[in-house]
């Protein structure tokens, strides 16, 4: 059965075959870009120079505000500020600063160029982010009033310069204006310029905060454009790393809020899938001609969107192989079809237990137990971010820098784990073998577990399709636990870990893309902390932790169905341990009154 199933999955990989389409980039613009690579150079030293602590809330940040507000100011252009509290983790309620300039088209739909200003404070910040702010002011003199000659005196479409504040720390700023700004209605576009004068490749980042990317014609414009100033073509996220991106949304660079609010965006980069490292960001490494190549790039793409930007606008769900792309919906049917052989092997085990006439219920309170354990664990790891014991803030992504996340208290994780371990304590009486399990309980408690993994499959498919691929290798490698029951421990130990391999695709993405390594988890962690992984999520996996740990159980010989009345002890465990400290408290006192009378 679980072979003839898989032939299904033909169908759905030949139908993607036929979706694959070719996104076309938009022309190119007429006239060459005059942006002024030397200018964006000398700008981004100075300004790291002048400015090289921009952490937010600092008082460095309100001087960095204004040096860029007198510099937009020079060029005519009408200028805003939007000034606002934000609770970054790790460093508390701040006031932040968005600086606008705006040039006005013949139409009102806004073209957004967006860079962000800010830094850690753990260095100067020259390539991240002084380039992408000399390169912002560079661009915002090209539209200045009035333009001189070939250009026209007045583009197309308004066009909105955004120096944001505490892009390093997640994009608040970039996030606070699509959520506020009064005309956010009319952005059609959004072009993020973040760490361009690096050395290495020019690099698109296109993902949001929710499953979906900016427009494939944006995106496949953005890299002609590259291609055309560069002579060569950029990077990108892989297919393989877009669908992670798809399955859990988490992106480093300002494009993400636009995305999440369906509005096409596209972060320009030299940096890769994280920004680079503060350290040694100084302004001796900022590389001249990467600036001035993905400078005039940025101005081209800027440009051609002028001239049509409908031809761009929105968000979908797709994978972006270059040239051809596949639509999002081909890949979830894809998905969705790799989970049928599994779902069908564990419906003929259900269906093979009703005609043992095996009984499913003391398995099903067994997982039940498990489930309450660690829904216990995800409700008690709330209510300490709630009171303070986690570093807390906005549900925006962690910088990897100076990341509360790598930096967890020490006491309050030991109060955590205690919790957790007398919460277990209570929670196994229930689950320890009284007597030896018969090989129906145990294949029960198997099938027990498969079904909730089932129904926790199909909850996924309805919250995220793409985040099926995190429990696809679970839903194939413990089918398998039933067949193998009685082999050796190391063959049932190979299907138990193989289902671990989804989590560890995430884990080890956010390890590598990021440059985090072992502190991935921990990272991960913190997002859940702050919010940002949701807590119908983090049920899940807790519900998903359960079937694990009753598979685990089988495995290692130590599962036993949920007891009888009659198995079970009189008293129950808190009661036991009352019963145990008042008796030994008896004792004592019975032994000290015995010395007392016994003399000297």
């Amino acid at each position: 059965m679980y072979r003839g199933t898989w032939l299904l999955v033909g169908m759905p990989l030949l139908i993607a075959a036929f979706t694959v389409f070719h996104p076309r980039p938009l022309l190119a613009p007429t006239l060459q870009p005059d942006f002024d690579g030397a200018t964006a150079k000398l700008t981004a030293e100075q300004f790291a120079n002048n400015n090289p602590d921009r952490a937010p809330g600092s008082p460095g940040a309100r001087r960095a505000a204004n040096w860029v507000a007198q510099r937009l100011d020079q060029y005519g252009l009408e200028l805003g500020h939007e000034r606002f509290h934000a609770k970054i983790p790790g460093r508390g309620n701040v006031e932040l600063e968005n600086v606008l300039a705006v040039r006005q088209g013949r139409s009102n739909e806004l073209i957004v160029v967006v860079a962000h200003r800010d830094n850690t404070g753990a260095g100067p910040g020259a390539n991240d982010n002084g380039s992408g702010t000399a390169a912002l002011l560079e661009l915002s003199r090209s539209y200045a009033t009035p333009q001189a000659p070939p250009r026209p005196p007045q583009p197309n479409h308004t066009i909105l310069f955004l120096s944001s504040d505490a892009g390093s720390f997640g994009g608040f700023g970039a996030d606070y204006f699509i959520t506020h700004y009064r005309y956010r209605d009319r952005v059609v576009a959004v072009v993020d310029l973040d760490s361009i004068a690096g050395n290495g490749r020019p690099h698109l980042v296109f993902s949001g905060d929710t499953p979906r990317f900016a427009s494939a014609v944006l995106v496949r414009t953005a890299a002609a454009r590259l291609a055309e100033q560069t002579g060569t073509e950029p990077t990108w996220p892989r297919a393989f790393s877009q669908l992670v991106d798809l399955a859990f949304p988490l992106s480093l660079y300002e494009q993400a809020p636009f995305v999440a609010h369906g509005v096409a965006a596209v972060a320009l980069t030299s940096g890769g899938d994280r920004p680079p490292p503060a350290f040694g960001d100084t302004p001796d490494r900022v590389n001249g001609a990467r600036l001035t190549r993905i400078g005039r790039s940025s101005q081209a793409l800027l440009e051609s969107l002028d001239d049509d930007v409908e031809s761009a606008e929105g968000t979908s769900s797709y994978l972006y192989l270059g040239a051809r792309a596949v639509r999002g919906w081909a890949v979830v049917l894809i998905l969705f079809t790799a989970m049928l052989p599994a779902l069908a092997v564990i419906v003929d085990l259900f269906a093979r237990l009703r005609r043992r006439h095996i009984p499913l219920a003391p398995a099903l309170r067994s997982y039940r137990t498990r489930l309450f354990f660690w829904i216990f664990a995800v409700l008690l790891f709330e209510l300490f971010a709630l009171v303070g014991a986690w570093a807390t803030g906005a549900a925006r992504p962690l910088s990897p820098e100076l990341s509360p996340g790598t930096q967890w208290p020490a006491l309050a994780l030991a109060s955590y784990g205690c919790l957790l371990a007398l919460g277990w304590l209570f929670g196994r009486d229930r689950l320890i073998p009284r007597r030896p399990t018969g090989d129906g309980e145990e294949l029960s408690g198997q099938v027990g577990a498969l079904l909730v993994l089932a129904v926790l499959s199909l909850l996924i498919v309805a919250m995220n399709p793409y985040a099926v691929i995190f429990v696809l290798p679970s839903l194939h490698a413990w089918i398998w636990l039933p067949q193998v029951r009685n082999q050796s421990l190391p063959i049932k130990l190979v299907a138990l870990l193989g289902g671990f391999l989804g989590p560890l695709l995430l884990v080890g993405s956010v390890a590598n893309r990021l440059g985090l390594g072992l502190d991935a988890p921990w990272y991960l962690a913190q997002l859940a902390a702050i919010g940002y992984v949701k807590l119908p999520t983090l049920l899940v996996v807790g519900a998903w932790m359960a079937v694990a740990a009753q598979l685990a159980a089988t495995v290692a010989r130590r599962y036993a169905p949920y007891p009888t009345a009659a198995e079970r002890p009189r008293l129950g465990p808190a009661r036991r341990l009352l019963r145990r400290a008042v008796a030994a408290s008896r004792s004592r006192s019975r032994t000290d009154e015995q010395r007392r009378a016994a003399g000297p």
